[in-house]
């Protein structure tokens, strides 16, 4: 009897494909497992848009914002409340597309509940982890990819102590090693964006003596668990 493959729906809140992200969480994620177990799509919040279109997305001064990535690789800093209605509204049209699971690939955003999908929320499972972890850490380091973000971080993010914030884009090319210098003090240490990847991760990990966690490994994690 032909087993139906389990298919999930990544949705990032930029444009799909995500070459730089998807392939390496579907290596964890199906790492072991037979092939042919899962099928996936990816989504983007941003398909499709022109060159007028996407300025109309972009984040003003004073706008909370994300950075994330478009198909020919560069990044965009986008109005978080505008992606956000997008979003909302693509998840909504997936929903009824029959998948057995949304992951969002941001760790930053807002949704509504849906009617038949379970969603995995990187933002939700990325911070409760953190928290779980950081009530026995003295000193959290959170790594982002926006210096904008630092500002706003308390405003969207709930964790124990007041933890050391720095910045990164994983998609300019900035030097993580040295963003990663000033957490050096620091005893557990967050990645918190999905497009920071696991080259990264090394680059961090060679800066600093304490645990790193990468977000999008933890999402991974959550994923596998589930199928």
């Amino acid at each position: 009897m032909m087993v139906s493959p389990f298919k999930i729906a990544f949705v990032t809140i930029g444009q799909a494909p995500r070459v730089d992200l998807v392939p390496e969480m579907m290596f964890d994620i199906t790492l072991g497992l037979p092939e042919g177990k899962i099928d996936y799509r990816e989504f983007g919040v941003l398909d499709g848009m022109n060159a007028d279109e996407l300025d109309r997305m972009r984040a003003v001064e004073g706008e909370h914002s994300f950075a994330t990535r478009l198909a020919n690789g560069e990044e965009i800093v986008t109005s978080k409340s505008r992606t956000e209605e997008k979003l909302n509204a693509l998840l909504q049209r997936i929903d009824a597309e029959g998948f057995d699971l949304i992951v969002l690939l941001c760790t930053g955003t807002k949704i509504a509940p849906l009617e038949k999908t379970l969603v995995v929320e990187a933002q939700r499972i990325v911070d409760s982890t953190v928290e779980a972890l950081a009530a026995s850490a003295s000193r959290l380091g959170v790594i982002l990819p926006l210096e904008r973000q630092i500002s706003d971080f308390h405003e969207r993010h709930v964790f124990t102590g007041r933890p050391s914030l720095v910045a990164a884009s994983p998609y300019t090319g900035e030097d993580m090693a040295v963003a990663a210098a000033g957490l050096k003090t620091c005893d557990l240490i967050v990645m918190h964006c999905m497009g920071y990847s696991k080259a990264m991760l090394d680059t961090v990990r060679n800066q600093v003596s304490a645990p790193v966690l990468l977000s999008r490994r933890l999402v991974a994690g959550v994923v596998r668990q589930m199928i």
